[in-house]
């Protein structure tokens, strides 16, 4: 059984629609070992993030497919960033990934996106030759959602903390 943060402690009739009993959630999500810990700051900033070369070309095959997801891997630890997952499909690229609150997400997707496209043209110089590129390999922009406990959970959460403190002292007070 996993340890569960005591302000994290949901009642089950908020998950459950019942009001009868409050008990703690110990579902993995809600526990301890799924966050960071940095310098004042207990963390878990979860990240989906999609983007594709220029005109969402099928070039990530072969050795450039390779190279990226390679590339990817070496910039992450350098940014101290984790990777949960990675995929390098033909026309664009899936990263799943853990990122500290001292990062923005938009300064490692220029870091990323920047260096990337620098090495392939460095080990690939028939790709600069492609006139669409312009020296830019990457399309601009990219997707990003946040991964973690869904929304609906942390709103009820939030809502009903207050009355799910107060049931917490009484039951302390009445020595349960």
């Amino acid at each position: 059984m996993d340890v569960v943060i005591g302000v994290l402690a949901l009642p089950v009739m908020l998950l459950m629609g019942k009001s009868e009993s409050v008990i703690p959630i110990t579902d993995k999500d809600l526990t301890l070992s799924r966050f960071e810990k940095a310098s004042h700051v207990l963390w878990h900033c979860q990240y989906h993030i999609v983007w594709t070369p220029k005109c969402r070309f099928r070039i990530l095959k072969n050795n450039v497919g390779k190279e990226v997801y390679r590339q990817i891997r070496i910039l992450s630890q350098q940014l101290h960033i984790e990777i949960v997952e990675l995929n390098v499909q033909l026309d664009h690229v899936h990263l799943l990934v853990k990122i500290p609150p001292k990062l923005s997400v938009s300064e490692v997707m220029g870091h990323l996106k920047g260096r990337t496209a620098i090495r392939l043209f460095n080990k690939f110089p028939y790709l600069r030759k492609h006139k669409l590129w312009g020296n830019h390999f990457w399309a601009k922009g990219y997707c990003v959602d946040t991964v973690g406990v869904n929304a609906e959970m942390i709103r009820k959460y939030v809502k009903y903390q207050e009355k799910h403190e107060q049931e917490e002292n009484q039951l302390s007070l009445s020595g349960m």
